[in-house]
């Protein structure tokens, strides 16, 4: 018997949505602290969502290359998780670590073979991995941009390393996604929405059914 999957939510921005990912049976929920991104919620809202979620879902606020100010103003709101979605080096990622005193989440844009190469350099320093597409070249935001990227590529990766899947996931595509690289986790964020930022409850829920559905 497999390990249950683990669901992602990230991107959510308002309490109706949090209810509405709790409902629908996510395991996690992310908020986005970086401002350049549409899904940006500021620490005061970040206060409210975490409390608002605490004892009912695990939380995880996303950040892109934070100094160390940045760090501890997140470690203070107490989530579960900090995901560190930019061009963090192994040696950064376990400074915040150990600064934050918080499970991290590492986010690894792949693209190419050598990104598959890289991840095991955070495979010991990160509490979970996650494989995301790599932006684009001049995209202004690390994740959220809808993309697929070729899960073949991850046939080259530890069999022993579990890691979650992210980029350009779909309510339409994560059932062959789970059976074709067989995640621990899915994340999602743009593929639940109806505008960048805007995430609609139905299709959260028809994305977890579905995800629920392929990994049975």
């Amino acid at each position: 018997m497999s390990d249950p999957l683990i669901v992602k939510i990230c991107g959510i921005r308002t309490p109706a949505l949090l209810d509405a990912a709790i409902d629908a049976g996510a395991d996690i929920v992310g908020f986005m602290h970086f401002e350049r991104s549409p899904r940006h919620v500021d620490l005061e809202t970040l206060q409210e969502l975490i409390s608002a979620a605490r004892g009912r879902i695990e939380t995880c606020v996303v950040l892109v290359n934070p100094d160390n100010s940045s760090v501890m103003e997140i470690a203070a709101l107490s989530p579960d998780w900090i995901q560190l979605h930019g061009p963090e080096t192994p040696h950064r990622v376990e400074a915040i670590r150990d600064e934050a005193g918080i499970a991290i989440m590492k986010a690894i844009g792949i693209s190419t073979a050598e990104d598959v190469a890289h991840v095991a350099d955070f495979a010991d320093i990160a509490d979970r991995i996650l494989l995301d597409a790599k932006a684009p070249k001049g995209a202004d935001r690390a994740g959220g941009n809808g993309v697929p990227f070729d899960w073949s590529l991850l046939k080259a990766l530890d069999p022993g390393l579990p890691f979650m899947l992210s980029g350009g996931l779909t309510p339409e595509t994560v059932g062959e996604a789970i059976r074709a690289v067989r995640p621990m986790a899915v994340d999602v964020s743009s593929g639940v929405e109806t505008a960048p930022g805007v995430k609609d409850a139905a299709l959260i829920r028809a994305f977890i059914d579905k995800a629920r559905a392929a990994h049975g």
